[in-house]
């Protein structure tokens, strides 16, 4: 079963497309070629199951269910917005839109993407792209924010096989937690209004990029699982324990969204760190609902259920003359050690710059080990790739750790000048 993305979506799409086509090139999905949206999120009303397993959309909540399900794409080439940059300026329009608002755009990898980099960009008017942004367009940090959409990056990787937003993080985002492009006074963009005082210029309203609080567009893409598998109703009671896991994970992650800035790189990476565990505790909650669900289908039924992400490679591989979604988990130049420039502008002493080697050497060897830990290309169910997800985190979160405990240590040798020269040098690559 193959429905397609909402019209509304596909219309809103196209316009956010034509408003940015002369800055094109950039800010594309996660990772360049993607191949239409995916069914995650969900629209209002519940579903049911028929006589004999069969399913059908409806109204209300049956059996006291708490999730309901989107629609999968199913032909429309989203290439406009993954080869065509959203302008800053047309951001809080993508926010305010009726498509987003109802979770087609967020069931889009590519849309995401492409609202991500506006959101990340949203300081500096006319800005394209910038020297933290993923290789396929996104960006891992928007603002205070470090990892928006991040649910549904974990379900588009487990359901569709999609791994290009999740596998897409890395040391490039240690690193841009370490020298923070953001300056503060770029950063209070991103606060909620002050009621009293000179308004500012608002930027991205992060309740949205962390995650949506309604159940009609949040957790797993049910109904299109039943459709594959046509579960007995004991399998379709697995199935709904597996729906409502997936909306308590997704607040759980929720929660995780920063209410302030930091202003620090430990600040970020303890942000960083707080974003990463809610993420674990995520899987945490939905693994063994997908391992209990999985396990109860007949070998026939988990072949229609694995087949949905083989769908999905094939329209990825039509839209992208490569085929695959592997990164290459290598660091560009971009992310090289700013040795010199801490030099210069900091001028440390023999305990400081003993220090800073630690760090140096430190986040040298987290590169290592994350590009060690990439995508697998041999996953074949969505159980495994949870557990790959599962695996991954734990490195990340391993490497985020080792990094904050060497930042620390080096950050407490500088005094309050050197500090501010330090996280002086993030914000100056922009300028």
């Amino acid at each position: 079963m193959r429905p397609v993305v909402g019209i509304a979506a596909v219309a809103f799409a196209c316009m956010l497309a034509g408003a940015a086509l002369a800055k094109g090139g950039h800010g594309g999905g996660h990772g360049g070629g993607h191949g239409g949206g995916h069914g995650g999120g969900h629209h209002g009303g519940g579903h049911f199951r028929g006589h004999g397993g069969g399913h059908a959309h409806g109204g209300g909540h049956h059996r006291g269910m708490r999730f309901t399900t989107g629609a999968r794409h199913g032909g429309p080439n989203f290439g406009q917005i993954r080869n065509a940059a959203i302008r800053p300026a047309n951001f809080r329009n993508a926010l305010n839109s009726s498509a987003f608002r109802s979770g087609r755009l967020i069931s889009n990898p590519a849309a995401r993407a492409q609202l991500a980099a506006a959101a990340a960009l949203a300081g500096w008017s006319g800005a394209s792209s910038g020297w933290w942004q993923h290789a396929g367009g996104g960006y891992g940090w928007v603002g205070p924010l470090f990892w928006p959409f991040a649910y549904n990056d974990l379900y588009d990787y487990t359901i569709w096989g999609d791994g290009l937003g999740f596998w897409g993080y890395g040391y490039p985002d240690i690193y841009a937690g370490i020298f923070g492009p953001y300056g503060y006074d770029r950063l209070s963009a991103y606060l909620p209004q002050q009621p009293q005082g000179r308004r500012r210029a608002r930027g991205a309203p992060l309740d949205q990029l962390c995650g949506s609080d309604r159940r009609a567009i949040v957790g797993l893409p049910i109904d299109q699982i039943a459709a594959a598998v046509q579960p007995s109703d004991a399998q379709g009671a697995e199935l709904d324990a597996l729906g409502n896991a997936s909306i308590d994970a997704a607040a759980l992650i929720r929660t995780s969204c920063p209410t302030q800035a930091a202003a620090t790189a430990p600040g970020r990476l303890a942000a960083m760190q707080q974003r990463v565990e809610a993420m674990q505790k995520a899987v945490d909650l939905v693994q063994p609902a997908l391992d209990q669900f999985y396990g109860s289908l007949t070998d026939e039924q988990k072949a229609r259920f694995n087949a949905l992400a083989d769908d999905q490679r094939r329209a990825t591989a039509s839209n992208n003359a490569s085929g695959s979604s592997l990164q290459s988990c290598s660091a560009s130049a971009a992310f090289d050690w700013p040795g010199a420039t801490i030099e210069e502008r900091i001028h440390p002493n023999d305990t400081q710059r003993a220090a800073l080697q630690v760090l140096q050497d430190t986040s040298a060897k987290v590169s290592a080990s994350l590009k060690a830990a990439c995508e697998p290309n041999d996953v074949m169910t969505p159980p495994a790739r949870m557990a790959a997800i599962r695996k991954r985190l734990d490195v990340m979160l391993d490497g985020i750790k080792s990094v904050r405990a060497a930042l620390d240590d080096f950050y407490a040798t500088l005094n309050d000048e050197q500090k501010a020269q330090f996280e002086a040098i993030g914000p100056r690559r922009m300028s």
